[in-house]
């Protein structure tokens, strides 16, 4: 809470080093510690999940199972058998992002995925990645993506441009329907605790008002458990329908 009462929501946002001096030296922030943490919690459930290969999976080894066959459902269901191929770098888009949003609704920790420079790399990422691939499979056919097979050749000067322009639009959506949920989650979780703490202050009838606001943060962190999931997933069958698009054009 900013000085005077007022309410810093986006205070949260901001990027500050972490472990010390060291930390100082090559500017290592709060975001990229969560990424190797999430990094590090990825790892350690696919190695630890799967390590005792029971017939009978436990719990660790259901949860690696289950994050597994659905993304690799989610690849070929949405790609072809050719979406084996691109099945790791989605389960590695889809944990990352998961991760990200899971992480930040812990307390004293760090939403990496709050941030447009990590949310518009990832789509960047995906992007580059679909256009090499198309170019990959089909060559120069591949710029006929652009200019549908059927369409009067009269409305190319519109068609192209406006399918260009779409398809150069997919990164900036994708980032910023990431970046903006994650941001709009944490800024209402800042505003209604805060609500609690002036009510509180207050003394009085202010701790019956504080009732409604922690009320209202408790359901939307069950909210925000969902919004992380879907957000995750959106990302990531996007990505599939952007890869299928390359692998088959129309």
């Amino acid at each position: 809470m900013a000085a005077e009462g007022s309410i810093d929501a986006l205070g949260q946002f901001k990027l500050e080093t972490s472990l010390g001096a060291l930390g100082a030296s090559v500017n290592f922030t709060q975001s990229n510690l969560m990424m190797l943490i999430a990094a590090t919690l990825i790892i350690s459930l696919l190695y630890f999940g799967m390590r005792p290969k029971a017939i009978v999976p436990g719990r660790l080894q259901a949860l690696a199972e289950l994050a597994y066959d659905g993304i690799h459902s989610m690849c070929v269901d949405q790609i072809g058998d050719e979406g084996k191929k691109f099945f790791p770098f989605v389960f590695t888009l889809f944990m990352f992002i998961l991760l990200g949003n899971l992480l930040g609704l812990l307390p004293f920790s760090f939403t990496y995925t709050s941030h447009i420079a990590v949310t518009a790399a990832l789509a960047i990422t995906v992007i580059v990645l679909v256009t090499i691939v198309a170019l990959a499979i089909h060559g120069m056919h591949f710029f006929t993506y652009f200019f549908p097979p059927g369409a009067p050749k009269l409305l190319a000067p519109i068609i192209i441009p406006v399918e260009i322009i779409s398809y150069l639009s997919r990164p900036v959506s994708l980032s910023i329907r990431l970046f903006a949920n994650m941001v709009a989650g944490h800024v209402m979780f800042e505003v209604f605790a805060s609500f609690i703490l002036m009510m509180a202050a207050a003394g009085g009838i202010g701790y019956l008002g504080t009732v409604g606001p922690l009320a209202l943060n408790v359901i939307l962190v069950g909210f925000e458990l969902l919004v992380a999931f879907l957000q995750a997933y959106v990302f990531s069958i996007l990505t599939c329908i952007y890869l299928h698009d390359a692998v088959h054009l129309h």
